[in-house]
């Protein structure tokens, strides 16, 4: 099965899934009341980066997600393009962002964002620090975008 392949089963099997009581991690899948949270792919870490390796690993996830979009284009139209810089403003002034708008909201810019079948399904690029992995990930939620 290709990368896209497993991605969008990955997904069709957090819509189907039930949400926990009480967050918990398994198996790449960061669940909690209202919400799944999936890293589909992760890079290497850049400890030992001039830049380069950087860049290309940033711009190849930013395609990888690109891809993933249109297939998820082609189910459902359209996404939103949704910017999480106001929920991380907000939650830095102490305001509570439900999850998993808060938790994406330290790493991901921009998601792509989907409302199917009562669930927002959200795709990204996240990455955490300048050295740190880039990572495409997949949220399944309930849970209202802030």
């Amino acid at each position: 099965m290709n990368d896209l392949a497993q991605h969008l089963a990955t997904i069709d099997l957090l819509r189907a899934r039930p949400f926990p009581e009480q967050r918990g991690r398994r198996a790449g899948v960061v669940s909690g009341p209202g919400y799944h949270l999936a890293e589909l792919a992760t890079s290497e870490e850049f400890w030992e980066d001039d830049g380069s390796a950087r860049l290309v690993a940033g711009e190849q996830y930013e395609a990888e997600c690109g891809a993933l979009s249109v297939l998820l284009t082609g189910r459902w139209g359209e996404p939103q393009v949704f910017s999480l810089s106001s929920a991380l403003m907000r939650s830095t002034e102490g305001e509570e962002i439900a999850e998993p708008w808060q938790g994406l909201s330290g790493g991901v810019p921009y998601l792509e964002l989907w409302r199917a079948e009562g669930r927002w399904v959200a795709v990204g690029v996240s990455q955490l620090g300048p050295v740190l992995p880039f990572q495409l990930i997949a949220a399944v939620t309930v849970n209202d975008p802030p």
